[in-house]
Formats: structure tokens, C-alpha cells, sequence
């Protein structure tokens, strides 16, 4: 890739500082993986079962997913609340609500609790999904904007990885701390847990130029940022009705809300809620076995999101999307005939080879989900929007999410109960229809600036006629900078003072 910038700026190497900043701030991916994860595993812990008096298929839905219940709430009142607190802060607040509901979860006494704790972290969680992809994308340059974001699905991936086998090994506790510690285990990396112009100036130095405010990449990135904030404080969206009044912001919303949607149609979530359960399905009986090939499934998920990591700046989001749809599509279909073919009679004469490829199928599966839809649902939403909108629409899009996710959760315990192997079927049919959308109705967005997003977009006006009058100046000379001490300097007048000193 180029080093030079369009108006002969030479990009520098970017800093250590965005890539320490885009992974602190990932933690809040890493609580959301890890209470993805850690439900899975207790739902068959047989402690667990005694305790809350063996919930049917319908309450072990509603107990898995009120959490996302929660979550669609905090992703609504993310947008709002991060435009008036900042990013940053917003994070901070979802720490101390996420803190709140894992201790009511850990310490719960009955089902009412439990499920309290539960909604109470949700709202957490929405709130992180909405903030830290979108902090993520704001920190970083666009030639790497995919790979920062993708640091949030690694940090999923790893908090699931985390939580499976965190939830294998406290199987072997014989009493009620075989699911009270994993819950409680949460509150951990939760405790680790808007500016003034100048700031911003030495923010900027310091992730892009090693500390230089007069490198000519990080004023370039300065300007324009000043430029969007003037134009976004008169045109600001104050509602979430004026994000559908412009016909270009209204299409971003539909296509982010949309990419967040068939993630979850997808039946990634189905597998990582009920995972113990489609193993059990598939011959692995017994709580330990079916939570160790959960564990390993786990393991695939994080090493298969390595490749997201590397490449997917450089392949783009479309092919990236549609050819995980492809594996997940082919591997649900697979096991779906398996287990049709050959399905599990507890006791009888069954086919083992059948049983361990449909097993091996759900392994594709997630690798498949994890180098492709798993980052790709959460970079594009983050890069679409104006800085105006993006919050707003960032949080409509989280909130579909969570919203789907609740269907999601509920519909699988029951469907897996009635229709079986029909299960994979149905997931089978919403890969191949989820496919074809991405390929009639998504563009490409890979590494495209401000401007050229809203071109893409077809905004025009105003909004792209400011973007574009800050890309087209030249900031190699005669542009003043004010640093900290109030002192202006400029390229060409540092030239000269370097020249005397030598």
C-alpha cells in the first residue's frame, strides 16, 4: 500500500498508541463474548438445573435471552447518551451498570434475580456494542479502520473461548459454585475498565506521529476533523426521526440495521447459546464431553478471526461476507442431512462417523462466522455513517442487533426441541437469502475516506462539499498550527529555522 496521501502527504507509520487504545478498549467485546460463552455451559450443568427447578425449553429461552433484551435498550440509549458524555465516558457508565448486574447474576437466589441481573447487564452490553466499534473507527486511520474494529470480534471470539472452558472446568465442582463462579468471574476485567482543540492537536500527534503536531499527515487529519465538527455542530441530527429524513442517511441506517440483523439470522448465536445441546443432538452425551467440543469450539472461533485480522483491509467486505456464507450456508446443510440421514437414538446402533462430521460441520461453521460476518457486521455500521449521524444510527443498528439476537434466543431452544435436525435447515435457507442481499444491496466500503463515503452514499451538498475542501488543500506549507503554549508554527518557517541551525 502507498504511503502517499492525495495531496502529497506522506502517511506515517501509525503510532502504538491506536493499537493499545483499540484493544483496552475491547474489553467491553471481551464481557460481551465471555456472557455469551459462560450460559451455554450452565444451562447443563446439573447444579444449575436443581437450583432453578429444570426450566422447560420456553424459560431457558427467556433466561438466555432477556439478556439481549437489555441489550436492545442500552444500544438505544447509547446513541444519545455518547454524544452528550462522549465515548469514553459512555464506556465507563456501561462498566459501572455491567458491575451492578453480574453481582444481582453471581449472588442469585431465584429466577427473578437472575433474570434482573441479567437484563441489567444486557443494557451493559448494548452499550459497549454501540460505543466501541464506533471509538475504534473515530481513533484509527481508514487504511486500517477494518482491522481496529475487528479487534472487537476477536475480543468476542476470545470471551466465548474464555467462558467455554472456564464453564468445562467448573463442571467438576459438585455443588452450587459450578455456576456461581463463572458468573461471578465477569467482574474481573470490568474493573479495568470531548475536548479542547489542542488536546485534540496532541491526541492526534500522539497515536499517529510520535507526539509531532507539525506532521503534515496528523494537521491534514486535524483540519478535517475541525472542518466535519463546525459543519455537524449547525447540521447536527438531534432525533432519531431527522437520521430518516435524508434519503442518504436513511439508506445507511436500513443497510446498518439490515447487516446487524442477518448476523443474527445467520445462526451463529443459536450455536454459541445452545451449543452443549446440538452436541448432545449429535451423539456427544453427557455434560462433560458436550461441554469439551463446546471448548473447542471456542478455540476455532478465536483462531479463525486471526485471518479477519490480517486480510480484511485488503479483501474488502463483501467478499469477506459472502464467502463466509458460503461455509456457513454449505456446513449447515451438511449437518442437517446427517443428522436426518443418521440421527441420535440414545441406547440404539448409531452411525459414529455421521455423528462426529456433523460435529465437525458446527466447527466450519463458526470458523467460517468468525473470518467473516463476526467482524464485518460490526466494521461496517461503525464506517458508513457522517459523524453526524453515526451515532444515532450506530445505536439503531447495535439495537437490531440485540433485538434479533432475543428472537434468536428464544426461537432455538424450541426449535431444536421439535424439528430437530430441521434446524440446520432453516439456517441453511437464511445463509443463502442473507447472501443475496449482501450481494444485490452492499457496496464496497473498504478504506474509503469521509468524502468518498459520502459520494458513495450519494449525499452531496453540503456535507461532502466541506469533506472535500479539506481534502483538496495542501498542508505541506504555510498552514499554522497552534500548539499547547499558543505558539503558531508553520512547515515552512520550521524548514527555515532548521536550516539556520545548521
Amino acid at each position: 500500500m502507498s504511503n502517499e496521501l492525495e495531496a502529497g502527504v506522506h502517511r506515517p507509520k501509525t503510532s502504538w498508541r491506536v493499537y493499545f487504545a483499540v484493544i483496552f478498549s475491547s474489553i467491553g467485546g471481551l464481557l460481551f463474548g465471555y456472557d455469551q460463552g459462560v450460559m451455554s455451559g450452565i444451562l447443563v450443568m446439573e447444579h444449575w438445573v436443581e437450583y432453578f427447578h429444570n426450566p422447560n425449553p420456553v424459560w431457558r429461552g427467556f433466561i438466555v435471552s432477556i439478556y439481549l433484551l437489555g441489550a436492545f435498550v442500552g444500544g438505544l440509549a447509547a446513541g444519545p447518551t455518547s454524544e452528550k458524555i462522549g465515548r469514553k465516558r459512555s464506556i465507563m457508565g456501561a462498566t459501572i451498570i455491567f458491575w451492578f448486574g453480574t453481582s444481582m447474576q453471581t449472588g442469585a437466589t431465584n429466577v427473578d434475580l437472575l433474570m434482573a441481573g441479567r437484563f441489567f447487564q444486557g443494557i451493559s452490553i448494548g452499550m459497549y456494542s454501540m460505543n466501541v466499534p464506533v471509538y475504534q473507527s473515530e481513533l484509527s486511520p481508514a487504511h486500517l479502520r477494518g482491522r481496529a474494529i475487528t479487534f472487537q470480534q476477536f475480543s468476542i471470539v476470545t470471551g466465548i473461548m474464555i467462558a467455554f472452558w472456564i464453564g468445562y472446568g467448573c463442571a467438576y465442582i459438585q455443588s452450587d459454585a459450578s455456576w456461581r463462579v463463572p458468573l461471578g468471574i465477569q467482574l474481573a476485567p470490568s474493573v479495568v475498565l470531548k475536548g479542547r482543540t489542542d488536546e485534540a492537536l496532541e491526541t492526534l500527534a500522539k497515536l499517529h506521529a510520535n507526539g509531532d503536531v507539525n506532521d503534515p499527515y496528523v494537521r491534514k487529519e486535524f483540519d478535517e476533523i475541525m472542518e466535519q465538527i463546525s459543519f455537524e455542530e449547525k447540521n447536527a441530527m438531534k432525533t432519531y426521526r431527522e437520521v430518516f429524513r435524508s434519503p442518504s442517511t436513511r439508506k445507511r441506517v436500513f443497510l446498518a440495521m439490515g447487516i446487524q440483523g442477518m448476523q443474527q439470522w445467520i445462526g451463529i448465536n443459536a450455536v454459541l447459546y445452545y451449543a452443549p445441546f446440538i452436541f448432545q443432538s449429535a451423539g456427544m452425551t453427557g455434560t462433560l464431553p458436550s461441554l469439551l467440543a463446546t471448548g473447542v469450539n471456542g478455540v476455532v472461533c478465536v483462531i479463525f478471526t486471526i485471518p479477519a485480522l490480517l486480510f480484511i483491509d485488503k479483501l474488502g467486505r463483501r467478499k469477506t461476507i459472502l464467502s463466509g456464507s458460503i461455509g456457513m450456508g454449505t456446513s449447515m446443510l451438511i449437518a442437517g442431512s446427517l443428522l436426518r440421514a443418521y440421527p441420535y437414538v440414545e441406547g440404539g446402533n448409531n452411525n459414529t462417523q455421521a455423528q462426529y462430521g456433523a460435529v465437525a460441520m458446527m466447527f466450519i461453521f463458526s470458523a467460517s462466522f468468525s473470518m467473516s460476518w463476526g467482524p464485518c457486521g460490526w466494521i461496517y455500521p461503525a464506517e458508513i455513517f457522517p459523524n453526524r449521524a453515526r451515532a444515532k444510527g450506530t445505536s439503531l443498528a447495535t439495537a437490531t442487533n440485540y433485538l434479533m439476537n432475543f428472537v434468536i434466543g428464544e426461537i432455538t431452544p424450541v426449535m431444536l426441541d421439535s424439528i430437530s435436525y430441521g434446524t440446520y435447515f432453516f439456517f441453511f435457507a437464511t445463509n443463502v437469502v442473507c447472501g443475496l442481499i449482501i450481494y444485490s444491496f452492499y457496496p464496497e466500503t473498504k478504506g474509503l475516506t469521509l468524502e468518498e463515503m459520502e459520494i458513495l452514499f450519494g449525499e452531496g451538498g453540503a456535507e461532502a462539499e466541506a469533506i472535500k475542501a479539506v481534502a483538496d488543500r495542501s498542508y505541506v506549507s504555510n498552514v499554522p498550527v497552534t500548539t499547547t503554549a499558543g505558539q503558531q508554527t508553520s512547515s515552512s518557517s520550521t524548514e527555515e529555522k532548521e536550516k539556520t541551525e545548521v
